[in-house]
């Protein structure tokens, strides 16, 4: 892993680009685990299914996504991301907006109580 790799208790995240602008990050998620259910105030994100099977509730409803299908996620709206299969779900998330700080993440609910 390199040094903007981030370990968290579902997977790790690993930052491949990022600049005022935007922030775009490859996320793995270990099987049988999710995200926290979450919103951010300065930054919208779309998510890119590239292997395994996500579980996605934005607002509320709940989606399965496949490898090649997309998730777009804007201010203010509660989201989460799981994988409910049995290999690891990877996925591309590029987040543009006016900030991307990890502190702009309102959990709503977190299976770590974080």
């Amino acid at each position: 892993m390199s040094a903007d790799d981030s370990t968290r208790p579902w997977g790790r995240y690993e930052v491949l680009q990022e600049s005022e602008l935007y922030k775009v990050k490859c996320i793995y998620v270990k099987p049988g685990t999710r995200l926290s259910y979450q919103r951010h105030q300065k930054r919208r994100e779309h998510w890119v299914i590239v292997s395994g099977i996500a579980t996605v509730v934005i607002d509320g409803k709940t989606f399965t996504k496949l490898p090649g299908e997309t998730v777009a996620v804007e201010m203010g709206q509660l989201h989460r991301i799981g994988n409910s299969g049995t290999e690891e779900l990877v996925f591309i998330e590029v987040q543009t907006g006016t900030y991307f700080g990890e502190d702009d993440i309102e959990r709503i609910e977190d299976d770590y109580a974080r």
